[in-house]
């Protein structure tokens, strides 16, 4: 009805077993064909995604990419460790990527998709407040970081996470326009798909408001 489509994303929860994530993960079998992805979420601290190792090579097995919360909380290392460990795709969350150079460098390299969330990270006091959020140095970067909203009836709607970005960082009309390309260049949408949403925002881009 209104040209809007989703798909879903279900995610162990990783301060649970990987015997748990294994029971999840059965009973998510028969339905696979509604996924885009697997995830995983909750608190990192104390649990490395290399703790369900076993269960995401189930995943991958499935022919289902994965994706992991990774750096927020936890340390640099553990976003290298859901790349290398899990196969992850993209990084949810990811902005402690900033302590460690030669991890930006790879996932500016690589391409790895960050779906940072700003107002999130900033209510659950990952940065003290938004002018200390690195996205704008992680798009100075050339890391594929996109902006969205986490949990929007806890830490505010997309459209305001966007607008406080714009106000605190000072983000500009090319920034706005590469974020929205990265967004589309992150999903799990067909390449055909995604091809034609960034030649749509390139057109959008190049038109004087």
């Amino acid at each position: 009805k209104h040209g809007i489509s989703w798909r879903l994303i279900p995610c162990f929860l990783r301060h649970l077993s990987e015997e748990e994530a294994r029971k999840t993960w059965r009973e998510l079998l028969p339905y696979r064909e509604h996924f885009s992805a697997v995830g995983l979420d909750s608190s990192e601290k104390g649990n490395p995604p290399s703790k369900f190792a076993g269960v995401f090579s189930e995943v991958r097995a499935a022919g289902l990419p994965a994706v992991a919360h990774a750096g927020e909380e936890g340390p640099a290392a553990y976003i290298r460790e859901a790349i290398d460990v899990l196969k992850a795709v993209r990084i949810d969350h990811g902005v402690r990527c900033r302590e460690d150079p030669g991890l930006v460098g790879e996932l500016a390299r690589d391409r790895v998709p960050l779906t940072v969330c700003p107002l999130s990270n900033v209510k659950l006091c990952v940065f003290k407040n938004l002018s200390e959020h690195p996205l704008k140095e992680l798009l100075r970067a050339g890391v594929n970081v996109s902006v969205n909203s986490d949990d929007p009836a806890f830490f505010g709607g997309l459209l305001e996470t966007w607008l406080a970005c714009v106000r605190e960082l000072g983000l500009g009309e090319e920034d706005l326009a590469q974020l929205a390309r990265n967004s589309f260049a992150g999903s799990f949408l067909p390449e055909e798909e995604k091809r034609k949403w960034i030649q749509k925002i390139d057109r959008l881009a190049g038109v004087s408001f």
